[in-house]
C-alpha cells in the first residue's frame, strides 16, 4: 500500500487520450502535478470495404482463422458489417486479451481461443500454431491504427496468408503545438515522470521532438512507465528501456505501481 501522497511533488507527464481524463484523476489523487497530453486520435476509415471483404471470404469459406486485437476494433468491424457476427460464428477465433473477448460476448460470438498474458504478437502466434492450419492457410487480422508488423511478419514466416482488416487509424494530434512542447519539456528534464500507454504515442512523440537526440537523452533521466509489453517493445525500438510496466497491463495498475515504486526507481537517476 502507497502513502498518501506517494506522488506529490513529482510531475508527470501522460500520453493517454481516450482515457486522459480518468488516468489524470488517478494520478492527481497520489499528489502528482500531471501534464495531460495526448499523443493520438482515433481516426475512422472512410470506407468500411475491408469488413466487407472479410465478410465475403468467410461467406466464401475461403478464411482459416480470424485473429481480433481489440475490442474496439472487434465491435467496430460489427458496425461496419452487420453480417459480420454471425460468420465469425463459424470460423476459429483468436482474441488478444480480455477485451476482444468482452466484445464478442457482447456480439453473441461465443468459443474464441483467448491469447494469454502478456497477450504479445508472440502468444498469438502461440494460439495461431495450436490452431494446426495447413500451410497456405488465410488469416484474418483485425488491426488497431497501425499495423502489427511482427505478428503480421510471423504470418507469413508460417508461410500463411494474411488478410489485413483495419478499422480505424491512429493519427497524431490535429494540433502538433502540445506534444512538441512535451517533448522539449522532457528533453530538458522538466519531468520527472513519463507515462506511455500505448506504442503509437511513442512513435508519436518522437515524430514531434524538434531535437530527437535531446528528447532521448532527457527521457534517460526520466522515469518511464509503460502499460505493458507491447509498448515497451516500441520504447525499446527508441533505446529507451522502461523503468517500470505494469502487470497486469491496465491503468489501475499502472498508477497503483507508480504510487508505489516511483520514488525508489528516481532515487537510482540522480
Amino acid at each position: 500500500m502507497s502513502p498518501p501522497g506517494a506522488l506529490a511533488g513529482l510531475r508527470v507527464v501522460v500520453f493517454e487520450a481516450r482515457r486522459a481524463t480518468e488516468v489524470r484523476r488517478m494520478l492527481a489523487h497520489h499528489g502528482a502535478e500531471v501534464v495531460s497530453v495526448p499523443a493520438l486520435r482515433e481516426v475512422p476509415l472512410e470506407s468500411p470495404e475491408a469488413a466487407h471483404e472479410l465478410a465475403r471470404r468467410l461467406e466464401r469459406g475461403q478464411v482459416g482463422c480470424v485473429v481480433l486485437l481489440t475490442g474496439v476494433g472487434t465491435r467496430a468491424l460489427a458496425a461496419a458489417c452487420p453480417e459480420l457476427p454471425a460468420r465469425l460464428a463459424g470460423v476459429p477465433l483468436v482474441a488478444r486479451g480480455p477485451k476482444p473477448l468482452a466484445a464478442l460476448r457482447e456480439l453473441g460470438v461465443a468459443g474464441a481461443h483467448p491469447v494469454p498474458s502478456p497477450h504479445t504478437w508472440r502468444e498469438t502466434l502461440g494460439v495461431v500454431d495450436g490452431l494446426g492450419l495447413a500451410r497456405g492457410a488465410l488469416v484474418a487480422v483485425q488491426e488497431y491504427g497501425i499495423a502489427p508488423a511482427r505478428l503480421l511478419a510471423g504470418l507469413e514466416e508460417r508461410g500463411l496468408g494474411v488478410l489485413r482488416v483495419p478499422v480505424y487509424r491512429w493519427a497524431p494530434p490535429a494540433d502538433p503545438g502540445p506534444l512538441a512542447a512535451a517533448a522539449a519539456l522532457l528533453a530538458r528534464g522538466a519531468a520527472q515522470i513519463a507515462v506511455f500507454t500505448s506504442a503509437a504515442q511513442v512513435e508519436h512523440l518522437a515524430r514531434a521532438a524538434a531535437n530527437p537526440g535531446a528528447l532521448r537523452a532527457g527521457m534517460l533521466r526520466t522515469l518511464i512507465a509503460s502499460i505493458g509489453p507491447v509498448t515497451s517493445e516500441a520504447l525499446e525500438a527508441h533505446g529507451l528501456r522502461p523503468d517500470l510496466e505494469a502487470s497486469p497491463p491496465k491503468l489501475g495498475a499502472l498508477v497503483a505501481l507508480l504510487a508505489e515504486r516511483a520514488r525508489a526507481v528516481l532515487a537510482t537517476k540522480t
